[in-house]
């Protein structure tokens, strides 16, 4: 009985701690739209916790009214007072892809982030940057009302703005690290 219990309980502290930070994923009204132009970015504040985690996977439903896929990587920073920094905590260049526009439906993005061992801590925004310029795209993401809003920034060199009451529901599952 005694090694039963010793078995047990090495094996629950062998187990990764998941858990989910960002928006709750809605795949239904998509309210908070922009072009994919290169450059620009569109993120939401996350609270990571006070320990350092790594982030697995980035998820979010988008309605591409585009012909075409629209290519995109991803890019975390930290909170600076209200906004952003400027300095991409992600060293690698993550690619993703927003499929094509089809039966007119919000469809789930997810990329997996674990390769890249993107380590963090504290408040930081996840963010898509779309790599090209797709005229007539209009990027449709679903969303929700009062929930700490998205941030976006027209290119490198503009300053980062915030929509204060509509939140982009983007999700990032973490594992929390010792």
């Amino acid at each position: 009985m005694v090694l039963l219990l010793f078995v047990v309980s090495i094996n629950a502290m062998g187990q990764d701690k998941i858990k989910t930070i960002g928006n709750k994923l809605r795949s239904g009204s998509t309210n908070t739209t922009f072009d994919a132009v290169k450059g620009k970015l569109v993120g939401v504040e996350m609270n990571a916790g006070k320990k350092q985690v790594q982030l697995l996977k980035l998820s979010f439903h988008t309605a591409n009214r585009s012909s075409d896929s629209v290519a995109f990587k991803v890019n975390v920073y930290q909170m600076a007072g209200k906004y952003p920094n400027n300095v991409n905590l992600v060293t690698d260049e993550v690619k993703g892809y927003i499929q094509k526009y089809r039966d007119g439906n919000p469809q789930l993005t997810t990329i997996d982030l674990s390769a890249y061992n993107i380590k963090v801590a504290g408040d930081i925004v996840v963010a898509i940057e779309f790599l090209e310029t797709k005229n007539g795209s209009n990027i449709g993401f679903s969303c929700g009302l009062l929930n700490g809003g998205t941030f976006h920034r027209d290119s490198e060199a503009a300053g980062w703005k915030k929509i204060p009451v509509v939140g982009a529901d983007f999700s990032v599952r973490v594992k929390k690290l010792n």
